[in-house]
């Protein structure tokens, strides 16, 4: 009767071509996968898992990047295997990667579409455990000016205050505005009170000369753009 090999636990184990910081090394860190770039900041796996098969699992855990993201320093120190100093190297570079989008103000992102509107804030606001509202200030060309952190919590007509949301907009002089909240449940499908506010900030729009180009839902790997739903934003 044969003999089953092994299970692989550790990153020796594997061949140089499958070693994630080798393929990094190689053909740069786009063709790993998020196992293989987590288990590069993890380094070493435990008895029974090498640090791929640890970074596989902690994605499945947590409910993939999205729950990496949303879990707090505590939530991933306590994962099996992990502890702060590997918790601590994993936030750390998730943070550095958010900062990275708010570098280089000259070479500004245009927005040509609402695609790109989500590719901007997608990643971060699919994680957040309650709803956000931020605003996006375009110049005449639709290249942003920034991007302004205005509401927390449930958000409806009664809570958000219209002036609020172009005050950033007045003060830095935008041509335009994009809204863009998240919905914690992962479903982006907007609301009756998501339809009633739009309405609201177009009027407001319209009275102070400031476009409103549309308004983004954000969900759990997806988003609805209100205006491709038919909405009038003009």
């Amino acid at each position: 009767m044969a003999r089953e090999s092994p299970a692989t636990y550790r990153i020796t184990d594997l061949t140089e071509a499958e070693r994630p910081r080798e393929r990094l090394a190689k053909h740069g860190p786009q063709v790993l996968s998020n196992a293989e770039l987590l288990a590069i900041l993890l380094r070493v796996g435990i008895q029974g898992e090498n640090s791929v098969q640890m970074g596989q699992r902690l994605l499945q855990d947590l409910g993939g990047l999205p729950g990496l993201h949303r879990a707090t320093l505590v939530e991933l120190a306590g994962q099996f295997g992990m502890g702060l100093a590997k918790a601590a190297q994993i936030k750390a570079a998730i943070e550095l990667g958010m900062r990275i989008h708010s570098l280089n103000p000259e070479e500004r992102p245009l927005i040509r579409g609402p695609e790109d509107a989500a590719a901007l804030v997608q990643d971060e606001m699919a994680a957040l455990p309650q709803e956000h509202l931020r605003v996006i200030n375009l110049d005449t060309r639709n290249r942003v000016i920034n991007i302004e952190k205005l509401y927390v919590g449930s958000l409806n007509q009664s809570t958000v205050r219209i002036a609020e949301i172009f005050r950033p907009a007045i003060q830095r002089n935008a041509a335009s505005i994009i809204i863009v909240h998240n919905h914690p449940s992962g479903d982006p499908s907007p609301s009756p009170e998501d339809m009633a506010l739009t309405r609201g900030i177009i009027q407001a729009g319209k009275l102070l000369e400031i476009n409103v180009l549309d308004h983004l839902v954000i969900g759990l790997g997806s988003y609805v753009s209100l205006k491709e739903r038919g909405v009038t934003f003009g």
